[in-house]
């Protein structure tokens, strides 16, 4: 078991699955236990499926002093996640709603709030990161101030920046600039090895994971210079995507740090994503580590 930081955003989430996208026009559309709300967000996603896979997480975040502020208290101690550094400093909980179809498409409406305007207390990151082996710290704003503590502090950073398609990306650039294990989504990239490596040339990334949705995933290792691609598993049906490149980056972080290599923390990551996504909340659906290697042994 490794003690790992996560820094990252918490919301309530709402889903609702759709027949189709677009969506039809009409006034009403009953759709029973179609829809359902529950805790959510990338910070708490990572430290859901961190703990599920056994490993001691340390979530910072930051709430709203209001009742969704506390139904994410409630929920993170039922999941054995402690809520001490959540902080309720925000004016009010940030919300999203995910429409998903039967195809696994899905659209996202994200509110924030005023998340992007805070900062977080600097001095409960240093303390709770001095006893950590590895931070996941999330690209949102109040992790930034995080990342060049975290260097000072010789620990290893690692980040998703999402969907990303330029290197002078300012919103994301001190994220790429300070992760040693970098992921990202190819959906706005055209060549991706050219753009990965690219990447690694400038920042100096150790490993870059690109999620490729139903390609798969690539990985590159700056040591050796070399890129492996992987195929997508499909272990149970897909319900919702939402929440898979989180998975994925949980269980690749989870095994690296316990001495796997890159690439077979990767093959057991996309098992463990593909897992993921025939549940239909982002934070839910996760498998333990033994449950996990069990299923793994029939894509050998």
């Amino acid at each position: 078991m490794k003690n790992i930081l996560v820094s990252g955003l918490i919301n309530i989430e709402t889903t609702a699955s759709v027949k189709s996208f677009p969506i039809e026009y009409q006034p009403i559309d009953y759709n029973f236990f179609g829809v359902s709300s529950m805790p959510s967000g990338v910070g708490l996603n990572l430290a859901s499926a961190l703990t599920t896979l056994g490993d001691k997480v340390s979530l910072l975040s930051v709430c709203g002093n209001d009742t969704l502020g506390s139904v994410i208290r409630q929920e993170l101690n039922n999941r054995n996640i402690g809520s001490q550094n959540i902080l309720p400093i925000l004016s009010q909980t940030p919300q999203s709603v995910v429409l998903y179809d039967t195809n696994g498409k899905r659209q996202i409406i994200c509110d924030l709030k005023d998340t992007q305007d805070i900062t977080y207390d600097i001095d409960i990151f240093k303390s709770e990161a001095e006893k950590c082996d590895c931070l996941c710290l999330c690209n949102i704003n109040f992790s930034r101030a995080m990342l060049s503590e975290a260097k000072n502090m010789g620990k290893l950073v690692v980040t998703d920046v999402h969907v990303i398609s330029s290197l002078d990306d300012e919103y994301n650039r001190e994220f790429m600039q300070y992760a040693d294990i970098l992921f990202m989504s190819n959906e706005n990239i055209t060549d991706i090895r050219s753009f990965v490596k690219e990447t690694a040339k400038r920042f100096g990334n150790s490993i870059i994971v690109v999620g490729m949705g139903s390609q798969g995933s690539m990985l590159y290792t700056k040591s050796d210079d070399s890129f492996t691609e992987l195929p997508i598993y499909k272990t149970r049906r897909p319900v919702n995507t939402i929440g898979a490149g989180d998975a994925l980056l949980s269980a690749f972080t989870h095994f690296y740090i316990n001495g796997c290599s890159p690439k077979d923390s990767l093959r057991l990551a996309s098992i463990f994503a593909s897992y993921k996504i025939g549940d239909k909340s982002a934070s839910s659906g996760f498998l333990t580590e033994q449950e996990l290697l069990k299923l793994a042994e029939m894509y050998k």
